[in-house]
């Protein structure tokens, strides 16, 4: 911890001096940078010489084409400029910051779409990801991206640089101000990726704006990009820390160490909204999370873009809803492979609350439900999420020792690290999808149980409440919930609809998935990283 204290305090430092002398830290800066990328140098020039390498080892294969056209996407992400050869042939180098690639999550689906859209769009760009993940060659993690998302990149131009201090960015690293020691560490964690490379446009897609800031310091011409999937912190969190509020940090702002906590988070805000300004591309995930990273960031970014425009970008993250689509069939034949199985899809972490949604379901089986669809089946809830790591593996533990306290071990059934062929499976044979996550960024998840017709009960905040278990011509596709005795009721009431009623809901739910495809993201993504591109030949110009 003497390590920790003494970084943490040499990093303040040079944030209080950026603060109080601006142009002397640019220019140190700058000169670090200088230094960052003649050392890269060489690395640079062998990663360049892989490529080449592998290219001609694979000239003989194709990415697998999609059901949709790239060439028509990239067209219309572009506004009709995608015969410009010169564009199109840019071959710089795309740093992707994502430390934890290889995780398994929503926000690892993103990432690999990105770069297969990157990769469609700029055949000779190479993608580069900086990563944490030293137990997995490159080799292994895109069998599993293959495996898991169905995601098909090309080899010789994805590339993957391991990361020596991922545990700066780990919350047990920084059991006392983890907000702060996590985005500090992530500084150490950018200077690491920045001298194994320095790329041409450098992309966080973690929420690291830290690192992001870190990058416009040392390279000015080097345009940075941000995909946000939740903000580093929100006013939802600061409202949070009063009575009666929600989250983990429910209440904690009580007596004196929860004023000092409240102040501490305030002041935290405020340096992350002048971080969030330094970024030249902002996407976020959904419209719930641009409303917070717009009221953080935006004021910053309208007072230096001149202007009092949102810049801030909604991308929605792709999902799988084609292939959902085709492999689990919504009609009255199908209603008879369905069960009175409750699905929750939700990596194993603690804010994912899947505690909660074992209590909740402990007191929809203690209600005795009739379910009259289902008469010689026992209701069943099936877990199924990834495990990074030993702590994910301990939050399993626990809540399969909770099941067996509840007295519904038999009817709770946990499915680690599932491949994506069982999670399709499970999709068609289960009635109802749930989300237990407050103010859930976005929710993955929950439209792949709407592309699969399941009747969703969602936590009624966030993505999943604003964006998508929405009403669907005038009616609802699925049940929102905040306790533990909502979840439950959500629960009777999905499993005890007519069957009439069952079949229109599971088709509304559909229909409302076919606004979060892979193709709308691809568009979007590459309307972004067009912006990005066109900065870099602009920037090396001058």
């Amino acid at each position: 911890m003497a390590l920790v204290s003494i970084v943490l305090s040499l990093l303040l430092a040079v944030f209080v001096s950026f603060l109080c002398f601006p142009a002397v830290v640019r220019f140190l800066g700058e000169q670090v940078g200088h230094y960052l990328r003649r050392s890269s140098r060489t690395r640079r020039e062998l990663l360049l010489a892989r490529v080449a390498t592998e290219a001609k080892n694979h000239e003989a294969e194709r990415i697998e084409v999609e059901d949709y056209d790239w060439e028509e996407i990239a067209s219309a992400a572009i506004d009709g400029r995608v015969g410009n050869k010169e564009d199109k042939q840019w071959e710089g180098i795309v740093g992707f910051f994502h430390p934890f690639c290889n995780a398994g999550g929503g926000g690892e689906r993103v990432l690999w779409a990105a770069i297969r859209a990157t990769q469609k769009r700029w055949p000779k760009a190479v993608c580069v990801v900086y990563t944490g993940d030293h137990d997995v060659d490159k080799t292994a993690i895109l069998k599993r991206v293959k495996d898991r998302f169905n995601i098909h990149l090309h080899p010789p131009t994805v590339h993957f640089l391991y990361l020596t201090t991922r545990h700066w960015v780990l919350a047990s690293t920084w059991p006392r101000f983890t907000l702060l020691g996590q985005s500090l560490g992530s500084l150490v964690l950018a200077y690491d990726a920045f001298a194994l490379l320095v790329p041409d446009i450098f992309v966080d897609t973690m929420g690291y704006a830290f690192a992001l800031a870190l990058s416009s310091l040392f390279f000015p011409n080097v345009p940075t990009g941000a995909y946000v999937h939740y903000p580093t912190i929100s006013t939802d969190m600061l409202d949070s820390l009063q009575a009666g509020g929600q989250g983990i940090n429910a209440g904690a702002g009580k007596g004196y160490r929860g004023a000092a906590k409240q102040k501490y988070w305030q002041l935290f805000a405020r340096t992350y909204s002048r971080v969030g300004s330094a970024i030249d591309v902002v996407m976020t995930n959904s419209t719930w999370t641009q409303a917070h990273v717009s009221s953080l960031w935006g004021p910053s970014r309208n007072k230096r873009n001149n202007t009092t425009e949102n810049d801030i970008d909604v991308v929605f993250p792709p999902v799988a809803v084609e292939e959902v689509t085709q492999a689990v069939e919504v009609s009255l034949a199908s209603e008879k492979k369905r069960g009175p199985y409750i699905l929750y899809i939700a990596q194993f972490r603690p804010e994912k609350n899947h505690q909660l949604i074992l209590e909740a379901f402990a007191k929809f089986l203690r209600s005795d439900p009739k379910l009259p669809a289902y008469p010689n089946e026992k209701p069943q809830l099936i877990l199924i999420g990834s495990v990074r790591d030993s702590l994910d593996e301990k939050s399993v533990y626990k809540l399969r020792l909770l099941a067996h306290e509840l007295h519904m071990k038999e009817n709770v059934e946990f499915l680690c690290d599932a491949p994506w062929p069982q999670m399709l499976e499970w999709m068609g044979r289960a009635s109802v999808g749930v989300n237990g996550m407050w103010n859930e960024h976005f929710g993955i998840g929950v439209v792949e149980y709407q592309a699969a017709g399941l009747i969703s009960v969602v936590n009624n905040s966030g993505g999943p409440k604003l964006d998508i278990v929405v009403d669907v011509d005038g009616k609802p596709t699925g049940f929102h919930a905040t306790t533990a005795e909502e979840y439950a009721e959500g629960f009777g009431k999905a499993l005890t609809l007519s069957l009439e009623e069952t079949l229109a809901m599971r088709q509304r739910a559909r229909k409302s998935a076919e606004r979060f495809t892979d193709r709308g993201f691809a568009e979007k993504w590459l309307r972004n990283m067009d912006k990005l591109v066109k900065l870099q030949v602009e920037r090396t110009r001058k």
